[in-house]
Order: structure tokens, then sequence, then C-alpha cells
């Protein structure tokens, strides 16, 4: 295997060569190992190919901050073997990628298989929070504990060599490239967009999965168009590993049943098409706005050619202070203060912090240190979970107040490592 450029992935190939390709991809924290029980029945039918994530497997640690970007990566990868249409598998973040995949390179897509997946993994709130306990205590912690959400308790019990490949495959990733996985995970969600996969779509869940369980399934189910359900009896989230038998007979049963082979009279060779899809509904033509509407747009900030900021404020300041915070601030907004919560979006957080002078990090220091000065605790608190966020540390938050000290006092330094302290205690302790 050659060398991994920044744009594309490790990968490896399974199975005859003129065989249509299969692609299984891997969930967070784990590699293309966890499709090893699948590989013998499924080299029968397809070329089997298989990705680690950056960081992942030893693979070259280039972080990828969101889907669409690990999806892209994908592609430039496959582009440069020449692989144009696929059949795809993927479990949990893979299944994500497979999603993006199909929405918005469908030609490329015959079919898909989507596991222990969901249109929305959690809340953004979540995977940032994990974020932040793997930059400051290392990845063992979210090792140790992967068990708990892979498997079902009897086959942990029942599995320990497997139990223990589990712990050692999440505790040998690189930290970055978790971290940035769970920011791509914090920021996924099609939703509204699901109506847009338009290739036969199996949607496979373990009855027991707490992460992402049968009612995300149904989710899925209910939004793309041309879907099935299955649920896996007895097995929870890393269903691929509990129950390998009875994947891989799904996975055969759909392959074959929605993506068929052809003959292509222009070229005398085997073509792979996908199954008929049922039709989407064509989205009515825009009408002309009424003229008293166009009447008004011309006096709107968006008629002097620079966009309204509030969309990226609110974008921004979910990303930094958490969508719980935000939710809290916004329906405690009444007619007096509503429209403060509209000035601090639109100008503090679509204006300045959204500004590409100073990366977050930076910017979050600067507050921390304003906000020691200005004697403002309560602010001080959350935005020290923000600076966490943002990708400080303990060590580099505690910097930054000792600088404070300095410049704006001892009295004022000591009150704000009180709050610290305790934000930070919480924000890094392990749960278990």
């Amino acid at each position: 295997m050659s060398e991994t450029p920044p744009n594309t992935l490790q990968y490896r190939f399974d199975g005859p060569e003129d065989a249509p390709v299969l692609i299984l991809g891997p969930s967070l924290g784990t590699t293309w190992h966890m499709w090893d029980r699948q590989v013998p029945e499924l080299t029968q039918h397809w070329r089997v190919f298989r990705f680690d994530l950056p960081g992942h497997g030893g693979a070259p640690a280039y972080p990828a901050g969101s889907v669409a970007e690990l999806a892209e990566r994908l592609l430039a990868t496959l582009d440069r073997l020449g692989v144009q249409r696929f059949g795809y598998a993927g479990c949990a973040l893979g299944g994500a990628l497979g999603i993006e995949l199909a929405l918005r390179h469908p030609e490329r897509v015959a079919s898909l298989a989507l596991i222990a997946a969901s249109p929305r993994f959690g809340t953004a709130d979540e995977f940032r929070q994990r974020g932040v306990i793997v930059r400051t205590n290392g990845l063992d912690p979210i090792a140790r504990t992967s068990p708990d959400r892979w498997f079902t308790t009897g086959f942990a019990a029942a599995q320990p060599a497997i139990t223990e490949w589990a712990v050692q495959m999440v505790r040998t990733t690189d930290p970055g490239c978790y971290i940035a996985a769970c920011e791509a995970l914090a920021s996924f969600d099609v939703r509204p967009q699901l109506g847009g996969v338009t290739v036969p779509t199996l949607v496979l869940v373990g009855s027991d999965d707490q992460v992402t369980g049968p009612a995300e399934a149904r989710t899925l189910v209910a939004g793309i168009p041309d879907a099935r359900l299955a649920v896996v009896p007895g097995a929870s989230h890393l269903v691929p590993v509990e129950q390998p038998a009875a994947v891989t007979d799904l996975l055969v049963r759909h392959f074959t049943t929605a993506w068929q082979p052809a003959y292509d009279s222009s070229t005398g060779q085997m073509a792979i098409v996908a199954a008929p899809v049922k039709p989407v509904l064509a989205a009515a033509p825009p009408q002309p706005a009424p003229i008293a509407e166009i009447a008004a747009a011309v006096v709107q900030p968006q008629a002097t050619g620079r966009p309204d900021p509030y969309d990226a404020g609110i974008k921004v300041r979910r990303e930094v202070l958490g969508d719980a915070h935000v939710d809290r601030a916004l329906a405690q907004a009444d007619e007096f203060s509503g429209d403060f919560q509209e000035f601090i979006t639109r100008y503090a957080w679509g204006e300045i912090w959204d500004r590409p002078g100073l990366d977050r990090r930076s910017r979050s220091c600067v507050t921390l240190a304003t906000l020691v000065a200005g004697g403002h605790m309560e602010e001080l608190a959350f935005h020290t979970r923000a600076a966490l966020r943002n990708g400080l540390t303990p060590d580099e938050i505690k910097e930054v107040l000792l600088q404070a000290a300095v410049y704006c006092g001892v009295p004022a330094a000591n009150s704000a490592f009180k709050v610290a302290q305790q934000v930070i205690r919480e924000e890094t302790t392990p749960t278990e």
C-alpha cells in the first residue's frame, strides 16, 4: 500500500478485481477490521473496498472536521483508483458518510445500507463535550467505556477478547482525528434532506442499540423514499461485530436484489445498475413574490449586497456556547429582552466572532481576559466552557488567568480561578 496523501483515505481491497465494488464504511473509533467477519461471504459477490477514518488503524492523522470532507476524501481515493459507481454500506459515522454520498453524489451510489445510523447523532453538545474530555484526558476514558456503548452486556461478558480488541482499537486512535470526527458528527443533521436519498436503501439496526436505536432507524425509513427496515435481535450498536452472520445475510440479500448487473450492448460488458426507485415529487416552481414584499426587501440590509450576519451569528453562537445554553437564553427572552438577544447574535457573534482575523482559540483567550478585567464572573463560567470547546486545554486557560492577574489585579484573578476551576472539573471529568 502506497503512502496516503492528505486528501485521500487509507484503504484495502478484497475479492475479485472484475467484480462490482462494494464499500464498507467504519464507525467512529473503529478500523476496517470491524468488517472482517463479513468479508469472506461478501467477496463471493463483490470486490470489497474498506477504508480507515483519518488517524484510525494507523492511518495518517489528517483530521477531517465534517462528514462532507470525509465524503470528498473517499471520492478522491476512489477517483485515483478508477472506481466510479459502487454499492455502499456504512456503520454509524460510516452510515452518515453514506447518506452524504447519496445526497451529494447520487450518480456514484448504486445501492445503500445504513447500519446503526441516524440523520442526526444525539446533540451537537454531546459530541463537543466528548471532544473536551479527549482533549483533557486523552482517549483512555472513551476507550474503557466503548464496550458499554457498542455491545450488549451478555456479549461483552462472553467475548472478553473482542471486548479488549474494541478498547485497544479506540485507545490507539489519534486523539486529534477523533476530536475532529466528533465535530463532524456534532454538525451533521440531514433530517430535512432525507427525501433526496433516491437509491434503494436498507436501514439495519440492533434491537438493543442505545446509541442510535430503532427510533432513529425508523426516522430514516420514514424519510427515505425507497428504504426498508431490518432489526437484528440481541444486538447493540456495533451490530456487524456482535451479530456478523445476520448482518452478512441481510447485506447479501439487499445488494443482490437492489443492485442488479445488466448487459451493456455498447461495450459488450456487464454493467451495474440500481433497481428502480420510487419517483420523488418535484418541488413546485417558485412563485413571483408580491409587489409589497419586493418593495419591503429594498430596505433590508441584504439589499446593500452585504448579507445579514444573524444566520452566521446564531450558527457560531451555538457552536461555541452549545445548543443548550443558546436555547435557554433564547427561551428566556421576552418582549423586553428579545431585541438584545438578536443584537448580540447579529453583532457579537455574526460580526465579531465570525471574522477571519483570529481563530476561535485566540478569541476565547481574549474573551476570558476581558471578562476577568470587567469582573463578569457569570459570563466567565460559560466562556470557560466555550474555551474548552474551542480547543483550549485547562493548562492554557490557567495561563490566560495568570496573565490576567498581572494586568487586571489579583482579587479579580482569584475570583476567576475559582469559577474556572469549578467549570473545568465539571467539563473534563469523564462519566462512567
